[in-house]
């Protein structure tokens, strides 16, 4: 486990020098800035280390790995974000663990997570996830709602018992007018947040920019990146 450890700790340090070098090239100070790690694929260990190491903020995208797991390092003082596509029949599973949901992109999904954190007493914080490889209307590839949905359902998750309207999420599309340029992508989903702002002034989280691309969300304004393979390396493919 010594060799793990020294191998996460020096890769943790790598991403936290990359934070701060973008945080500086942007004027900006380190501590608005949020790392979590996405711990898809790995084992509970890993989490225990990296709670070792000061990581507070960590990521799933599975329930059906991230629930053991959650409760495995239910001893541990950390933030559960959920950043998978949700299905409405895994909601109770994931209100049960997860602080943050940040894939919030359906009227149906909000309804779910509203009656569930009622049930458990919990209160889920939800960023809008915001498809900017979508027209005004559609939805992404990858989930998400298009720019033109999210003020109906900002509305909906701030009036909904139970939860929290906290801010907004994007994964910096494939396809479409942003493909290749992140940056951009991530200044778009920046402007949204200011207007976003407008009618829901606590909704200040935007959550942008993973392993290859946190300089350029830092540069746009993100204060949370969510990276995986930067600091816990790339997993072989199964068969």
């Amino acid at each position: 486990m010594t060799d793990r450890n020294d191998e996460l700790a020096a890769n943790l340090a790598k991403v936290e020098r990359r934070i701060a070098d973008a945080c500086a090239t942007a004027g900006r100070a380190r501590d608005e800035v949020t790392l979590i790690v996405v711990t898809k694929t790995y084992p509970a260990s890993d989490v225990r280390i990296l709670a070792d190491l000061g990581v507070r903020h960590v990521a799933e995208n599975r329930d059906q790995d991230a629930a053991p797991k959650a409760e495995a390092c239910s001893d541990l003082p950390l933030t559960w974000h959920f950043v998978g596509q949700l299905q409405t029949n895994k909601v109770r599973s994931v209100v049960g663990y997860a602080d943050f949901v940040q894939s919030v992109d359906r009227s149906k999904l909000v309804t779910a997570l509203s009656k569930e954190a009622v049930r458990a007493g919990r209160d889920v914080g939800c960023l809008l996830q915001v498809a900017l490889d979508a027209d005004e209307s559609g939805r992404g590839e990858r989930g998400g709602t298009g720019p033109g949905g999210i003020g109906e359902l900002a509305d909906l998750v701030a009036g909904s018992p139970g939860l929290r309207l906290d801010g907004l999420m994007t994964v910096a599309p494939l396809t479409g007018e942003y493909a290749g340029r992140e940056q951009e992508a991530f200044e778009r989903l920046m402007v949204l947040s200011t207007d976003l702002r407008r009618s829901h002034p606590a909704a200040t989280m935007v959550s942008a920019g993973m392993s290859t691309d946190l300089e350029q969300a830092v540069a746009a304004g993100a204060t949370h990146v969510r990276v995986g393979s930067a600091v816990l390396g790339v997993r072989p493919r199964l068969g």
